[in-house]
């Protein structure tokens, strides 16, 4: 049986991570500043070294990018955060995302679905712009932030394959310029 401490700090992440996952447009890591603002600042589970080593162990880790949210879970509570933080973002957006999905697959002709689609564009690359902010917000040096708006520019302006971009990144970082 679990603690009423234990649920004292697991139900409340319960609850917000599972509003978190029906905001999450984008993937998880859109909502991680949110994340950071409860775990960090509101909830003080963990500190912003250990929030920012937790999603990039889960980023370079073989498998799905939502992965950092069990990391963040067991950074907080252990296993029981990891399952916790896990279960519930991944709970409601899925369910939620094969619902509209195959409503908005069955009446893709539709001018609404249509322009819902387009309007969501611009909502996604505001939330990972802000998660990329947070990430680098603590990084000493401004060369990582230079790199990132280059590697930006060179994917939207030249042909040369993002795949190419990614391994350069790798080499610099290997190199600890970044």
């Amino acid at each position: 049986m679990i603690a009423a401490d234990a649920l004292s700090v697991l139900l409340p992440l319960f609850g917000h991570f599972l509003m978190l996952s029906l905001l999450a447009i984008g993937g998880a890591i859109a909502v991680a500043p949110d994340m950071h603002r409860v775990l960090v600042g509101q909830m003080g589970l963990i500190d912003d070294a250990q929030f920012a080593s937790s999603i990039a162990i889960a980023q370079a880790a073989p498998g799905p990018n939502v992965l950092f949210v069990a990391v963040l879970g067991y950074q907080a509570a252990g296993l029981p955060g990891a399952l916790t933080t896990l279960i519930a973002m991944m709970l409601p957006s899925t369910t939620l995302a094969l619902a509209a999905g195959r409503w908005g697959h069955a009446r893709s002709d539709l001018i609404g679905v249509q322009a819902f689609k387009a309007g969501m564009a611009p909502v996604v690359i505001a939330l990972l712009a802000a998660t990329g902010w947070i990430l680098v917000a603590e990084t000493p040096g401004r060369l990582h932030i230079a790199l990132t708006v280059a590697a930006a520019i060179a994917v939207w302006l030249t042909r040369i394959h993002l795949l190419a971009l990614i391994a350069a990144g790798a080499v610099v970082g290997a190199l600890g310029w970044v």
